[in-house]
């Protein structure tokens, strides 16, 4: 038995593929994410274009989408987070990250997908970067002409500058 390439520790058959041949449907979103990861991984794109709702199908480009799961080597799929989009809710949002190379180059994919049930079917509807978190000093920065902090009376880049 093949391991599913989503990593949940299943076999394929067990995991992604009933729901990427249509034999049953996902049962909660991080299921539809890891289903949709594991049809880039063994070329699927038809489940990949099917699983996207009515509503941002057309922003898809298959014959892009078809061109990437080719080149790349699918390493694998890491759930961050997932918030609602259990059985018995109507929308959910998945924070993951897909790791696979190109050309020998390692690549990570890290999004935010949102989801929508319709008919008691998941789709895929939206997904976007995380927030990136800028850091900010609680100090101002201390410049190269400035007196130094360790009370030397020299300049910065004469004193303790002179070891950075």
């Amino acid at each position: 038995m093949q391991n599913c390439p989503c990593n949940s520790g299943l076999s394929y058959q067990a995991c992604c593929e009933p729901f990427i041949t249509g034999a049953k449907y996902a049962p909660t979103a991080e299921a539809l994410m890891r289903a949709r990861y594991s049809a880039y991984a063994v070329g699927n794109i038809d489940f990949v274009v099917s699983s996207y709702d009515k509503s941002t199908r057309r922003e898809f480009d298959t014959d892009a989408a078809k061109q990437w799961s080719q080149q790349a080597q699918w390493q694998g799929l890491e759930i961050i987070t997932t918030s609602e989009g259990l059985a018995t809710d109507e929308q959910g949002q998945v924070e993951f990250k897909a790791r696979y190379s190109v050309d020998g180059k390692d690549c990570v994919l890290h999004e935010i997908s949102e989801f929508i049930k319709r008919d008691k079917q998941w789709f895929y509807l939206d997904g976007k970067l995380p927030d990136i978190k800028q850091y900010r000093r609680d100090a101002p920065k201390l410049g190269r002409n400035d007196p130094c902090s360790c009370g030397s009376n020299k300049k910065y880049k004469k004193c303790c500058g002179l070891a950075a």
